[in-house]
């Protein structure tokens, strides 16, 4: 009886084994602390020799820690990427879903490198998670008509689900705003993690949604250019959606207010 052929070996591209390299890295990464990963265990994990994890990262774990967190840097910029398609808040909500699904898969990891004080942490470690930052608000200043915009006439075709939101101008505040929020949205992450991922990822995603409606709402109350963007926005969100269900829950409450002595 004839053996089973053995498959042919094949000799991985530089790119291909460096991607290879990467992977293992960032698998490491998310379940253990930046220290607490060496060569040996990268090695082991894609299955090399120590030898040849320095032969592509010359610079030592700190070369493949850099390397592996610009890799999930950039993943995770392409969380907040989002064709400017539909009401502004189920935009927002797709942006969330993927982000936290990011933040569930690299747990550990990502808290070591929202947390910071790690021994891996440089000048350089920290400039790619501050990039990740702005690349973040940009984009949701895009989803609020305040940079950028889907089309020469403000949509992208002629029914509701397909228009954009007009881009205005950013001021200051709407600015200090979403960066504000985004903030927010990092510890909320990391809190989210330490209670074992409670609420579920759909509620905390839906509170995260109204946390932004009602920064907008507030700001908007003293600030013009906010009120502007909101009252575009406005004309592109379905009744039952996010900004109408948030307003009806929390009416009876201003108009409370609004009788107080």
């Amino acid at each position: 009886m004839t053996a089973p052929a053995t498959p042919a070996y094949r000799r991985l591209s530089v790119e291909e084994r460096r991607t290879q390299l990467l992977d293992a890295a960032l698998g490491l990464f998310a379940h253990r602390a930046p220290e607490d990963v060496s060569l040996d265990d990268v090695a082991a994990a894609a299955g090399v020799s120590r030898p040849l994890v320095y032969r592509y990262f010359s610079g030592g774990k700190q070369q493949l820690y850099e390397d592996a967190l610009r890799s999930a840097a950039d993943e995770l910029e392409l969380c907040f990427t989002e064709p400017p398609v539909g009401p502004p808040t189920e935009r927002l909500g797709r942006v969330l879903d993927r982000y936290l699904a990011f933040v569930d898969q690299h747990d550990t990891g990502f808290s070591a490198l929202l947390r910071g004080g790690s021994v891996c942490e440089t000048s350089r470690t920290t400039a790619i998670v501050d990039e990740v930052r702005r690349a973040a608000a940009e984009q949701i200043l895009l989803h609020l008509g305040t940079s950028g915009t889907g089309g020469t006439d403000g949509t992208t075709g002629t029914g509701d689900a397909d228009r954009t939101s007009a881009p205005a101008a950013s001021g200051a505040r709407l600015r200090m705003l979403v960066r504000t929020w985004i903030a927010a949205v990092e510890s909320a992450s990391l809190i989210w993690l330490d209670e074992e991922k409670r609420p579920p990822a759909g509620e905390l995603r839906d509170w995260l949604v109204d946390h932004l409606i009602a920064l907008l709402v507030v700001t908007a109350a003293t600030d013009e250019e906010t009120a502007a963007a909101v009252g575009a926005l406005v004309a592109y969100e379905h009744p039952d959606g996010p900004v109408g269900t948030l307003a009806r829950r929390v009416l009876p409450l201003v108009n409370a207010a609004a009788h107080l002595p």
